[in-house]
């Protein structure tokens, strides 16, 4: 059995990201992913790169045959770089095969060729994401017709129609994103509105325009049965209807992918959602193995991902100091069209918490960029502390709303009045200088 200095389990943002570190300073690493199709992470392969590929060429008016290619290059192309990014290194190792705790510090990996490996590693990093969580309903297995976002990332001709199974940040981008490709898209949810975290004003907004855009939705209902028939899937539903479509797509969330790791073979501990549990150090509780990325439960964003390896990177070359502690604010952004981006607290929060504040809006149709672009449905909110005039928080709803989200995020965490931004010289025409009118 050969011993590696560090192990790297899953080939993630954190993961891939850290091992290179380890190898351009010289230390000996083994990164094991359990696909070849996988290398450089779910992002990379079959999240955030790929589908804002297609959801943007969609918006080109690509055909979606064209722009499945397109996706499958540039996967391709990210995939071949990141794992020559690693195993190109001099102390650095990709194994391929899936990998299975046997002790604290020990794993077996089965290898693509059916063979198995054992190694020990003296300090280890998990990194191996989340998986789809599909819901127990009757006859709901995946399979050719019902699948998950992985799977229809790797669909090269567009349904006719299509059921999405969730009305969540997910399930929403796919179902924005093959209504642009001409499929005729409906989307189911048990709950009583799209977007349960956001306010009810930005929530109502989303709906009206994914509805003009002519997306159908079905909410408040359960999906009770699901039966494949010839040529499709139908969903029998709580209130009686029988919906019937050549596809379906579940999407209901993700959890920790943690089943086949073997971690009952250690002392790792599990949160009660099957995350690995780990301190503001992503330490776990087995000394010298780590956990980062969805894994761990925290924020499912590839940008966290990255984030977790700072903090590991700051405990191995740094001071330590840096901890999930320093995480005070996380934007985020649904990429539907028009994107959905935020960052802090939202209105019911601030007023739960018993702020004194200002609520300061702008709808997107006032903005002369979004004009220019054609595109002006939206509204940018941000909410402020009349005693601080700190930015408590903002959900911005319009074009190019993931980049300005950033800006906002950059003021909140240096602790700046929101007069500073409004007052910023930006330049014309861009979406940022709605900010002058909004905060100034």
């Amino acid at each position: 059995m050969k011993v590696y200095q560090n192990i790297v389990v899953g080939f993630g943002k954190g993961g891939k990201t850290l091992a290179k570190t380890l190898a351009n300073n010289g230390q000996e690493v083994l990164v094991i992913e359990a696909s070849a199709q996988m290398y450089g992470g779910t992002c990379i392969n079959v999240g955030c790169l790929p589908s804002k590929n297609l959801i943007i060429n969609g918006q080109a008016g690509l055909s979606f045959e064209e722009a499945s290619r397109q996706k499958r290059a540039l996967t391709e192309k990210l995939r071949l770089k990141n794992y020559h990014m690693i195993a190109d290194l001099p102390t650095a190792t990709v194994l391929t095969g899936q990998a299975k705790f046997i002790s604290n510090y020990e794993l077996e990996v089965m290898k693509l060729d059916g063979s198995r490996e054992r190694v020990r590693g003296e300090r280890i990093f998990i990194n191996t994401g989340a998986t789809p969580v599909v819901p127990k309903v009757a006859g709901l297995n995946l399979s050719d017709r019902i699948v998950t976002s992985k799977e229809a990332m790797d669909w090269t001709e567009k349904p006719t129609k299509l059921i999405i199974i969730g009305a969540g940040y997910i399930g929403l981008e796919f179902a924005s994103m093959f209504n642009s490709y001409g499929t005729e898209v409906t989307v189911i949810d048990s709950g009583k509105q799209i977007l349960k975290k956001e306010d009810d004003d930005v929530s109502q907004l989303v709906t009206a325009d994914l509805k003009v855009s002519g997306i159908d939705f079905k909410l408040d209902v359960k999906l009770e049965k699901v039966e494949e028939v010839v040529g499709g899937v139908e969903l029998f539903l709580s209130n009686g209807e029988v919906l019937r479509a050549p596809k379906v797509l579940v999407a209901t969330g993700r959890k920790p992918n943690t089943a086949n790791l073997g971690l009952e073979n250690t002392d790792i501990i599990l949160t009660d959602k099957g995350a690995i549990k780990v301190d503001e150090y992503l330490r776990t509780n087995v000394e010298n193995i780590w956990a980062l990325g969805d894994v761990n439960g925290g924020p499912q964003f590839t940008y966290i991902s990255l984030d977790d390896f700072r903090i590991v990177k700051d405990q191995l070359f740094g001071n330590g100091q840096k901890s999930l502690k320093d995480r005070l604010l996380v934007p985020y952004t649904a990429f539907i069209t028009p994107p959905l981006s935020s960052v802090g607290l939202k209105e019911k929060e601030v007023a739960q918490l018993g702020y004194d504040y200002q609520i300061l809006k702008l709808p997107v149709n006032g903005i002369p960029k979004a004009h220019v672009a054609g595109d002006s449905r939206g509204l940018f909110k941000i909410i402020v502390s009349k005693e601080s005039n700190q930015i408590l928080g903002a959900t911005l709803y319009g074009l190019e709303s993931h980049e300005v989200i950033n800006l906002i995020t950059l003021a909140m965490k240096a602790g700046l009045p929101y007069q500073e931004l409004g007052q910023l010289i930006y330049t014309h025409p861009t979406m940022s200088e709605s900010l002058n009118d909004l905060l100034g």
